[in-house]
């Protein structure tokens, strides 16, 4: 029994062992805050573990990201309100800590405002659907098709195959185009001119037989032919077609300029460049 009462002994003057704060009770830490902190931050996460295995179970495999990537969030939450109620509850003055730490705190709120900034964009992003993995958008005059979007950050690949990482106060801040928010299908145009007197009849044929066999562009809706301007040394006519591959839209417009230009080789078309008459007068 005596040895009992020794060992009890010993562990709760271990546990009493000050780790900060020395003789000054309002903010001292002990072996034992320490460890019941991190018993209930590990009791946490396992109970936070259950609630998102119990939830994601029933998502689909995108939603599933999306809720995983909130729930990080929600993990950090969770862990310092422990923490706090941990130190609150051990005796531990949280004011004369916050009250010395004004200053670090100030400096951090400066540093971190763009992060929180972005974590914030990032729940309003997952929360209201307006992005999708997939969505091909247009930020900063890049064409971009998104294929992660993380709490802090989206991720994105150009035209040129490059990562593009935005942050997602971006989103917020500035105007961005969705060019697959309420439809995959898209309206592209290609701009022709011919010379003048050609047959505008025969025009409208030939860049309507362009489109045909290109791949991406649409049978239906069909594609559209409008003779648009008479501009100064050519007719002007627009070739409007669908595609649901809004990425590869380069390609497909090169291919089209292509067929154009055969089609208006072997029918005798031509595509006139400007010409400007010059004249000189010598002074007597």
């Amino acid at each position: 029994m005596e040895l009992l009462k020794s060992i009890i002994k010993e562990i709760k003057e271990f546990l009493n062992l000050t780790l900060i704060g020395g003789d000054n009770k309002q903010y001292a830490i002990t072996v034992g805050t320490l460890l019941i902190m991190m018993i209930g931050c590990i009791m946490a996460y396992y109970v936070l573990r259950l609630i998102k295995n119990l939830i994601t179970s029933r998502l689909s495999k995108g939603d599933k990201r999306k809720f995983t990537s909130i729930f990080t969030f929600v993990h950090y939450i969770v862990y310092i309100i422990v923490i706090v109620v941990v130190l609150s509850s051990s005796g531990v003055d949280l004011t004369v800590l916050l009250t010395a730490s004004a200053a670090l705190f100030v400096g951090l709120g400066f540093a971190l405002q763009y992060l929180f900034q972005d974590i914030i964009s990032g729940i309003l992003i997952i929360m209201d659907q307006s992005l999708h993995q997939g969505d091909i958008i247009q930020i900063n005059d890049k064409v971009v098709k998104i294929y992660d979007i993380r709490l802090r950050s989206t991720r994105g690949i150009t035209k040129n195959e490059k990562v593009m990482i935005i942050p997602n106060h971006k989103f917020l801040t500035e105007n961005i185009f969705n060019f697959t928010q309420n439809s995959r299908l898209n309206r592209e145009f290609v701009k022709i001119g011919v010379a003048y007197g050609s047959d505008v009849e025969l025009v409208t044929r030939l860049l309507k037989n362009s489109v045909e066999e290109v791949e991406g562009v649409l049978e239906k809706p069909e594609p559209q032919v409008f003779f648009e301007d008479f501009g100064d040394s050519a007719l002007m006519f627009g070739l409007y077609f669908y595609t649901d591959d809004t990425f590869n839209e380069p390609k497909i417009k090169s291919d089209i300029r292509y067929r154009i230009d055969k089609l208006f080789r072997e029918n005798k078309v031509t595509i006139p460049f400007p010409q400007r008459d010059v004249h000189l007068f010598q002074e007597k």
